[in-house]
């Protein structure tokens, strides 16, 4: 096998987790540059690190391959005759050509659900953070500055108890975040078209109709995976139906929000805060008009992505592929087959 890491999940973790699930197992390990240099596109797929002539020449004389990044292309297919199984670390292999992969009979499986609660946590984090004014107390007094007035009706913020909180999507984040949020005393409601009333535990309220979400809540927190329907669905027009002086979350994709509306409801004060982990373009246009609010001491939280970074989170990515392999390898069902 080989175990293609990275900076965060390492190949001695792969390799490791693999030796566990498998006594015996040979693991070859190879490092590729991600965090360190951004993932992109190579060849026919996206979100991946190193190269494809890497992977190629390391996979030599493999049946097996672990990762969270490498790029599994037509190529590198076609050049890794022995390859007969890919375990993708993460919950959407992006990085794999699955059609390629089942051309050739290649069993590839995922591991959905790996960051949902070092996501969720992040997500309560960005909240408090926004909704309390952290950022700015902590830069005062980096600064040596007491600032008292941030003790003044107009400066402080709000509590989570007793606050309506909306969540658009219910899915693996979307449960913990709420679970959370409810232990905390918010009112929360949920918007997810996939979800049946009778899945959602009590205290917790559905709206089929999204707008309504917007309507009452104060709290936007978004949870939704991407998809054409899904796209844009922070828009202008929905943050026009929040109360004056909401707040916005959003630890998902960035494309689920129109960044420009938000940029204009914090300007014109409709919005009192947002935070963000996720952002259109990554890395990020610093051109944006999101960074001259910033600039300008805006209630703004912006993290680089990082809301599904812990080290559970490596550790339990790992492990959930290292028992696929062991499954597949004594003929028992995989639970996380896409191949």
């Amino acid at each position: 096998m080989l175990a293609a890491g990275d900076s965060f999940v390492l190949p001695g973790l792969f390799a490791d987790a693999v030796r566990v699930a498998v006594p015996g197992a040979v693991v070859r390990e190879l490092k590729l540059p991600w965090p360190d240099q951004p993932f992109g596109e190579i060849a026919e797929v996206s979100e991946a690190s190193g190269t494809e002539n890497q992977l190629i020449e390391a996979l030599s004389g493999c049946s097996a391959l672990v990762s969270q990044l490498a790029p599994v292309t037509e190529h590198v297919f076609e050049n890794a005759p022995d390859l007969r199984f890919v375990g993708v670390s993460r919950g959407g292999p992006v990085n794999v050509n699955l059609d390629a992969a089942r051309e050739r009979g290649v069993v590839v499986v995922n591991a959905p659900g790996r960051n949902a609660i070092a996501t969720a946590e992040m997500t309560v984090a960005l909240m408090l953070a926004v909704t309390r004014g952290v950022p700015a107390a902590h830069a005062g007094l980096a600064a040596h500055k007491w600032q008292g007035e941030l003790y003044r009706f107009d400066c402080s913020g709000i509590e989570i108890a007793g606050t309506t909180v909306g969540l658009v999507g219910y899915g693996a984040v979307g449960k913990i975040v709420a679970r959370i949020l409810m232990a905390m005393g918010a009112e929360v409601l949920v918007y997810d078209p996939f979800v049946a009333e009778d899945e959602l535990p009590a205290g917790i309220e559905r709206l089929d109709n999204v707008d309504a979400l917007f309507l009452r809540s104060g709290i936007i927190s978004l949870h939704a995976r991407l998809t054409p329907e899904t796209h844009g669905i922070l828009s202008g027009e929905r943050i026009a139906l929040m109360p004056p002086g909401g707040f916005v979350i959003n630890a998902a994709r960035g494309p689920l929000a129109d960044y420009d509306a938000i940029v204009s409801a914090l300007r014109s004060n409709h919005l009192a805060g947002a935070a963000f982990d996720v952002f259109p373009d990554e890395p990020v246009d610093f051109g944006h008009p999101l960074f001259d609010l910033l600039d300008s001491g805006a209630n703004i939280v912006l993290t680089p992505h990082i809301a599904g970074a812990s080290q559970q989170v490596a550790r339990r990515a790992a492990t959930i592929v290292a028992g696929e392999f062991a499954r597949f390898l004594s003929g028992e069902p995989l639970r996380y087959r896409l191949s």
